[in-house]
């Protein structure tokens, strides 16, 4: 990428024979070896110095018995969520987890029983709807609307779903993944007159509020009024942000006293206790000294979002980009290609030797899309799209 300054993020760092997902398990998963990842969504980049420091200290010790977050720990959750966000919490609702989607099952168990129905809209993450139907719950779908690659809710829909199908609890992904809406506080507040009027419990799937791009802004959905979050669980996670999911850490907000005695007494019951040493200094040291990192951080990737652009308009006939407003997973409409999922697939994984996430796992929505993981150098981004160029075309 020319005129542009040298930055931190486009050191391209050897992941393989890390025990990585993303990069040694390309075999066992049926991808070609020889896959470029850009795939599940972790990043191709360090974690912060401070992050490292405060772990390289840790083991300097020596010492990694059993242990508990500190006073210090919520207090740095709290202040990032207030500095960053304008959200202000009382420490004392904040639990920790060791990720997002162990608490969503922990959540859906705890709030809900067999047979009960729980709400999503797809093409969403595709935990949420593993998580309803394993537990034994009736999944409910309010599909998003794709008007002319711009997602929206519909309204009607939604209410009546909820209706028809005595919907006991929603799953809201917000920002959403993998379409990358950031959801705007109209829309919020309508979706939350209508679960505060049934009596709706709500997830809220915040993990990837700290990356918004320009014009858009994070409205956190408890936020709204206290009737909305008397009945939310909002879930939050310093992995996304500075790349920790290894680390085992999340972060759930819940201010009414009795979904938070349901929910760790659930959690209780599947034998989980104290969370990982690690991922509790690691979140730590990120909250409290991580700001300026991914602040350029998010300026690297508008920058690789901007040279996607480019790159698709010139070489990609017949291939749309759902406008990000957020995440760094990039959501592609191939199907104006005229191919098959199978076809699509083929092409771009077997041929091109670029493995991504097909669309149809997020839900049959998700027919004839791509989803793109852009979190790594630039260098690598332009690799990858030489690549599905290649098989999609040649």
């Amino acid at each position: 990428m020319k005129n542009r300054r040298e930055s931190i993020f486009d050191e391209v760092i050897d992941r393989t024979n890390t025990m990585s997902i993303k990069y040694d398990y390309a075999a066992k998963l049926g991808v070609p070896e020889d896959a470029l990842p850009m795939w599940v969504a972790d990043m191709d980049f360090r974690s912060p110095q401070c992050v490292n420091d405060a772990l390289a200290e840790r083991c300097r010790h020596g010492l990694y018995g059993y242990s508990d977050a500190s006073q210090e720990y919520y207090e740095a959750v709290r202040n990032w969520f207030f500095t960053r966000h304008g959200w202000e919490i009382d420490v004392r609702n904040i639990v920790t987890a060791p990720g997002v989607v162990f608490a969503i099952h922990q959540i859906i168990s705890a709030l809900t029983k067999p047979g009960d129905s729980v709400l999503i809209q797809r093409p969403v993450y595709y935990p949420f709807s593993s998580a309803v139907t394993k537990l034994g719950r009736n999944l409910v779908n309010n599909p998003l609307v794709n008007k002319e690659g711009h997602y929206e809710i519909d309204f009607e829909d939604f209410e009546k779903k909820i209706s028809d199908n005595r919907v006991k609890l929603f799953i809201l992904s917000n920002p959403h993944n993998p379409v990358g809406r950031v959801w705007t506080r109209e829309e919020l507040l309508k979706l939350s007159e209508i679960l505060v009027r049934h009596g709706v419990y709500v997830i809220s799937d915040e993990i990837h509020e700290d990356f918004i791009y320009e014009g858009h802004r994070h409205t956190v959905f408890s936020t709204l009024s206290p009737e909305i979050a008397d009945l939310t669980i909002t879930c939050t996670a310093p992995s996304k942000t500075f790349n920790l999911a290894g680390l085992q850490i999340s972060n759930l907000v819940i201010m009414n006293d009795d979904l938070r005695r349901r929910y760790k007494e659930t959690v209780k019951q599947s034998g989980y206790s104290q969370p990982n040493l690690m991922g509790i200094l690691a979140c730590r040291a990120a909250y409290e000294g991580g700001s300026p990192w991914l602040d350029e951080l998010t300026r690297y990737l508008s920058s690789n979002i901007s040279r996607t652009k480019e790159i698709l308009a010139r070489d990609f006939p017949g291939v749309r980009l759902t406008e990000p407003e957020g995440t760094y997973l990039l959501w592609l409409d191939f199907s104006g290609l005229g191919l098959s999922d199978a076809e699509l697939n083929a092409r771009i994984e077997k041929k091109g030797r670029v493995w991504l996430d097909p669309g149809p796992m997020f839900g049959p929505e998700g027919s004839g899309f791509q989803r793109v993981n852009i979190a790594c150098p630039s260098s690598v981004l332009e690799e990858g799209l030489i690549r599905m160029r290649r098989g999609l075309y040649e």
